[in-house]
């Protein structure tokens, strides 16, 4: 009991060391930046300072190492083995590898008390041997394992705590890399992404699942057979996250970058864009010129002008051809939820984009990128990827929960950085995109309701939208390459005053009562990344 006691504190001092350095790292990174976190920790504007802090330790050294620690601080209980749920692991050894490595492997499989085949030795010379080797009449989980990666002590148990489902067959894991023996570059994953699957394995290597004997045949003469048989369960059915870190890996594949392009509808319905605005006709003029540039057969636009009384707005609202160009007047305070509503009524397009004046186009082919991918049956608001005007992006997808609200993913971020597994450079599904650059089809909008006029007139009105729209079996969907240029809030500005600070804490209020944005997690987010940090950060 005392060394147990002995023990425990002396992962509390180090802890404690652990947490000064990083510190240390963090202001050594940026200097200024961690005394702006620091003056706002100070000044009791915790959510700020969180938010400033979370992305400057997360690019410590040691921060995975410090949460590593934490995390067996803790510790974990392990359920005993059940033996309805039989586990086979499968080491192939077919490739180069390192003796020791596979010692290690086998240690880590060992002391899970886990049978296993090594496929490329002499008892088991190919995998159709160990497929005879297999007894299928107990329905074993498969769990296959590259020489050199490791099992986490407890992962059998927290693979078993998740096979009660009998519809699933494939269940998931986090993971991290070792180098030499140090285990870096955590991996926390989305729960199940079918399109960031498409773009990059994140299962094979970290996944444990139920195959057939007539599978696993039909897969084992080709060299990736874990892959394949991954990809193929993975298509049957929605593999299940254990969100737990499971897998110490000596390699970990790459996701494609870029991603393929796109095959465009041949047939693309009609599309009504939707342009609130005020004033600025600067910026007016490049958005509607990045529309009429678009190489897409048949757009509606409509300019919905918000009260704008600047001479040289009014007058080129005037000239706009009326044979393209629809201009409704609505005035009154501005409220971006009833201006697109209303233009939204009258929009004869099967679809809708929802754009924002200082959107500048970069690309013919945005339009028609957004438009394909929101008619698929499954999906409901596409976004794009939008640039702040100095290249580092500005929305990469929404992230539900960040500040306990919802944060644009991967903001600040360059476009060419690897940034969080190169997510911001992949299509995939996400909890909502912004309306800065939205488009839906006109029938799912209505479906849900529009946009909420009476809780959300300026924010987190497209986070509402796309929440109605994902309970509704269509979701969110992130397309990077459609990428523009947003000068964002340039024509309204920001909301400092009095008036517009009551509104947004009303908003934000409303958006956690509707939605319990402070309590729940995003799926395509992780409990283990900061709730702080719109940059996947670590959570310390």
């Amino acid at each position: 009991m005392r060394s147990q006691s002995t023990g425990y504190y002396l992962r509390r001092i180090a802890e404690a060391w652990l947490t000064i350095l990083v510190h240390v790292d963090a202001f050594r990174i940026e200097p200024r930046a961690y005394l702006t976190a620091t003056k706002w920790w100070m000044k009791r504007k915790r959510v700020r300072a969180r938010g400033q802090f979370a992305p400057l330790f997360s690019r410590s050294p040691r921060a995975y190492r410090l949460w590593m620690l934490r995390r067996e601080i803790q510790g974990r209980a392990y359920s005993p083995p059940d033996p309805r749920y039989p586990i086979i692991v499968l080491i192939d050894l077919n490739g180069a590898h390192d003796p020791r490595d596979l010692a290690a492997t086998c240690k880590s499989v060992a002391a899970e008390s886990l049978p296993a085949l090594l496929i490329g030795s002499c008892d088991t010379p190919t995998l159709a041997v160990a497929i005879a080797r297999i007894d299928w009449a107990d329905r074993p989980w498969l769990l296959p394992v590259r020489p050199g990666d490791r099992i986490a002590p407890g992962a059998a148990a927290a693979y078993r705590a998740a096979m009660g489902d009998p519809a699933v067959r494939l269940l998931y894991a986090d993971d991290d890399l070792l180098v030499g023996r140090r285990r870096v570059t955590p991996h926390f994953k989305p729960d199940w992404n079918s399109e960031l699957f498409r773009h990059g394995d994140y299962l094979s290597g970290a996944c444990i699942l139920r195959a057939t004997r007539f599978e696993l045949v039909a897969v084992a003469d080709a060299p990736d057979w874990t892959e394949r048989l991954v990809g193929q369960l993975a298509g049957e059915g929605a593999p299940v996250h254990v969100r737990d870190m499971l897998h110490h890996r000596r390699h970990r594949p790459a996701p494609a970058l870029p991603a393929k392009p796109l095959d465009l509808k041949g047939d693309l319905p009609p599309i009504s864009v939707i342009v609130p605005t005020r004033n600025r006709v600067d910026l007016l003029r490049t958005c509607l010129d990045g529309v009429a540039a678009a190489d897409y057969p048949d757009v509606e636009v409509i300019v919905v002008d918000n009260d704008s009384d600047d001479p040289d707005t009014l007058t080129y609202l005037a000239a706009l051809d009326p044979a393209r160009y629809r201009v409704l007047r609505h005035g009154g305070v501005f409220n971006y939820s009833a201006i697109n509503n209303r233009a939204a009524d009258v929009a004869q397009g099967r679809l809708l984009c929802l754009l924002n004046n200082d959107i500048e186009v970069t690309d013919p082919h945005w339009l028609a990128i957004l438009a394909t991918q929101a008619l698929r049956p499954d999906v409901g608001a596409v976004g794009a990827r939008l640039l702040y005007p100095d290249g580092r992006i500005q929305h990469a997808g929404v992230v539900v929960g960040i500040g306990n609200a919802a944060g644009h993913a991967h903001r600040f971020l360059r476009p060419e950085g690897e940034g969080y597994f190169h997510r911001h450079s992949l299509p995939q599904f996400t909890s909502a995109v912004t309306a800065a650059c939205l488009v839906v089809e006109r029938h799912k909008f209505f479906a849900v309701g529009g946009l909420d006029e009476q809780h959300f007139a300026v924010a987190f009105n497209d986070v509402d939208l796309c929440l109605r729209l994902n309970q509704c079996g269509w979701q969110s969907f992130y397309e990077p390459r459609a990428t523009l240029i947003h000068h964002e809030s340039v024509s309204r500005g920001l909301d400092r005053d009095p008036i517009g600070l009551a509104r947004f804490a009303g908003e934000l209020a409303a958006l956690k009562r509707l939605w319990l944005t402070d309590e729940l997690y995003d799926p395509y987010h992780h409990p283990q990344l900061s709730r702080a940090s719109e940059q996947f950060a670590v959570a310390l």
